[in-house]
């Protein structure tokens, strides 16, 4: 007898989950979160999932009572006797924080891999984690999708002559590298200095941008000082124009205000986590289809290779 396949959703990314579910072609689930009079949260499955095929569709940005409404789900569903349970988590938080880089922090990431595990996750799907080598904190399967697959057909709409790539920073090099293969286009990096987390020191631009038009690459975007600093540098340096194709729009502090007062022509983002407000700079595109495509192969156990764009 087949498996069937239940698709349900945390408070925080309902948005992306129903559109998930069309795509997919299945009801999304019903889950019912309620709240005692402190504040503490107690969500249920509305109906049974015992021998299901279970993914839960949650994003874990702030606050972290979104991650922790993931962590009660998943554990719902292990008592329920689900068979298999996924965490679909399209925007994975504290990505940043992976490994010491000072003496006496934490490595948040590594501890929200153990907290999943610890809740009884069979497997995690994620997008653009902050370094691909996070995957290498769980104990269980990742599907780590990429955002190439939403951003390439976008760029290649755009139609732009003398296209150059360029990485925001030395971290960013990878991913920038993999668009310019791709594109057969040449890089730029823009190496920044670091006073403090959020806070830029210094910027110096590495290669030639005069009269390109330039498509900055990173996987989040926060508070827009680095985008904001770097798009003004290589239009400074002669440039057409620059846009920015950033996967996770975190977009805290004075982030909207940056993008609209930039140099950039416009920011793409995907809706891994929703818009607080709208922007005329400011373009989300829908990942729910490739989502929707990942589950069915997840399913299936067909690869997810090819829904990956490759050079």
């Amino acid at each position: 007898m087949a498996r069937e396949v239940k698709i349900f959703s945390g408070t925080a990314s309902r948005y992306l989950a129903e559109q998930i579910a069309e795509q997919y072609g299945a009801p999304l689930g019903n889950v019912i979160v309620s709240r005692f009079s402190d504040g503490e949260i107690s969500p249920y499955f509305d109906e049974s999932v015992r021998g299901c095929d279970v993914f839960i569709i949650q994003s874990s940005f702030a606050p972290t009572e979104n991650l922790f409404e993931l962590l009660l789900l998943i554990d719902a569903a292990k008592r329920a006797s689900a068979h298999y349970i996924t965490a679909v988590i399209p925007y994975f938080g504290y990505a940043r924080s992976d490994r010491k880089d000072k003496p006496r922090v934490a490595i948040g990431s590594k501890l929200v891999a153990n907290l999943l595990s610890a809740a009884g996750v069979t497997r995690v799907m994620t997008m653009d984690l902050h370094a691909p080598q996070i995957q290498g904190f769980f104990d269980v399967p990742v599907d780590h999708l990429d955002a190439s697959s939403v951003f390439v057909p976008y760029i290649k709409g755009l139609n732009l002559e003398n296209l150059i790539i360029a990485a925001p920073d030395m971290g960013g090099v990878h991913r920038a590298r993999e668009y310019a293969k791709y594109f057969s286009a040449d890089m730029v990096i823009c190496d920044k200095h670091r006073k403090r987390a959020n806070e830029i020191e210094g910027m110096t631009l590495i290669g030639d941008v005069e009269g390109k038009n330039v498509v900055l690459v990173d996987d989040i975007v926060d508070t827009a000082g680095t985008l904001s600093k770097a798009a003004q540098m290589i239009m400074d340096r002669g440039a057409k124009s620059v846009r920015a194709f950033c996967t996770h729009p975190v977009l805290s502090g004075r982030a909207y205000e940056r993008v609209e007062e930039s140099a950039l022509t416009e920011l793409i983002v995907c809706d891994t986590i929703p818009l607080r407000q709208q922007s005329a700079k400011i373009t989300a595109l829908p990942t729910a289809e490739l989502f929707a495509q990942a589950i069915n192969r997840v399913y299936s156990y067909k690869s997810i290779s090819t829904l990956f764009i490759k050079a």
